[in-house]
């Protein structure tokens, strides 16, 4: 189990991982931030990335904010961070 922290920006033209900002994550996203469509859409994008399963990333906080804090059970940090700033 990991927790890393996803800064997000709703309504950008295409759904990306920007790049790491400190210990962050940054990632865009096409949905927008009303009634939970941002949250559903970082939820399917990391699955697809990282080649998970939806139900193994979790929002732990955040549900409101950009700031978001995930948690993804199964892959180590380390692991995450590649998948998602290396790979495109």
């Amino acid at each position: 189990m990991t927790t890393i922290r996803v800064p997000v920006i709703p309504n950008a033209k295409i759904d990306k991982v920007v790049g790491e900002h400190g210990d962050a994550i940054k990632i865009k996203l096409r949905a927008p931030a009303a009634a939970g469509k941002a949250n559903t859409a970082l939820r399917r994008f990391l699955s697809e990335k990282l080649s998970i399963p939806q139900r193994a990333i979790v929002l732990e906080h955040g549900e409101k904010s950009r700031d978001k804090v995930i948690r993804i059970d199964g892959l180590s940090e380390e692991t995450i961070r590649e998948f998602l700033t290396t790979r495109t």
